[in-house]
């Protein structure tokens, strides 16, 4: 599992244009063919990088505002290429195709956009479709390919690149974060549709779950407990002022506190013990919600 893949080829197509610069620099210097799209080609070929546009290889513009430019075989067949399979590779080279070894690839901003109250027109152009499908593509082919989703894993990349490429392990880690990234991106949009439905409450929704921080104990002193980040609302998104560190038990009952206090629209203040208010009362303002209770 340590023996690392070289890195020979790769594509490029990121929304996020953040050190596409750097990465792009380190891949050149190692040799790496790049293939990219739209603006990140152009971005790179401005930085005096040598880059092969998509249209290029495939023979076909892209179009439709870009809705369409890596939606082809020639671009698929060398993502999902099983290098260790001479079937697989006498099948692309027959076509003229080569395998790709690396893909970089960021998603259009879809939460971001419907977070600033965009209308519903250009929240829809905000859903990526090649990306994911590229994303899926090469994690599914980890053996043979390396993905990267996310600007914070380019240090990595960049790693990789001195090393000599990705190791085993290495490629399935970054499997598993493409399917993680694309099932939250997906959700997203899911969640997002059924809130605009007709309907008055949603038939469907999830969501998704982010380890925030390991609790000293669980309910008892014995059990080992983590608290999860869920919303961008919540007990977790609070800023703690003084005292100790939460337990699991402070959690339960400022959720209680929380939940209980945002049932009414007035000031109102709870007092929790054991997940069960104590004390709770509405008011002209806090101060006077809190003497009451």
């Amino acid at each position: 599992m340590s023996e690392r893949k070289k890195i020979r080829r790769a594509l490029i197509s990121v929304y996020d244009k953040n050190r596409l610069q750097e990465i792009g620099a380190a891949l050149s210097a190692a040799g790496v063919q790049i293939v990219s799209t739209g603006s990140t080609a152009k971005t790179l070929a401005a930085a005096g990088i040598e880059v092969t546009e998509v249209s290029a290889l495939t023979g076909f513009p892209e179009i439709m505002g870009g809705r369409v430019k890596t939606l082809h075989p020639t671009i698929h067949s060398g993502i999902l290429a099983d290098q260790e399979n001479s079937e697989h590779m006498s099948a692309i080279k027959n076509l003229g195709i080569e395998p790709f070894d690396l893909i970089v690839i960021n998603l259009y901003p879809f939460a971001e956009t419907i977070a600033t109250g965009a209308t519903f027109a250009e929240c829809i152009e905000q859903i990526d479709i090649g990306g994911p499908s590229m994303l899926r593509g090469a994690a599914k082919n980890h053996g043979s390919v390396a993905v990267v989703s996310n600007p914070s894993q380019y240090d990595q990349l960049v790693s990789a690149i001195s090393a000599g490429g990705f190791t085993a392990a290495q490629r399935q880690r970054l499997a598993l974060e493409v399917f993680r990234t694309t099932a939250e991106y997906d959700l997203t949009i899911a969640n997002w549709l059924g809130q605009n439905s007709e309907a008055t409450l949603p038939e469907w929704f999830g969501s998704i779950y982010v380890q925030e921080n390991t609790l000293r104990y669980g309910e008892n002193p014995h059990q080992s407990a983590v608290i999860y980040r869920g919303s961008s609302e919540g007990i977790v998104q609070s800023k703690q002022l003084h005292g100790k560190e939460m337990s699991f038990n402070n959690y339960t009952d400022a959720d209680a506190a929380w939940r209980a206090a945002f049932d009414h629209t007035e000031p109102c203040v709870a007092i929790i013990k054991h997940a069960n208010p104590c004390g709770i009362a509405v008011g002209k303002d806090i101060a006077s919600a809190y003497l009451k209770a």
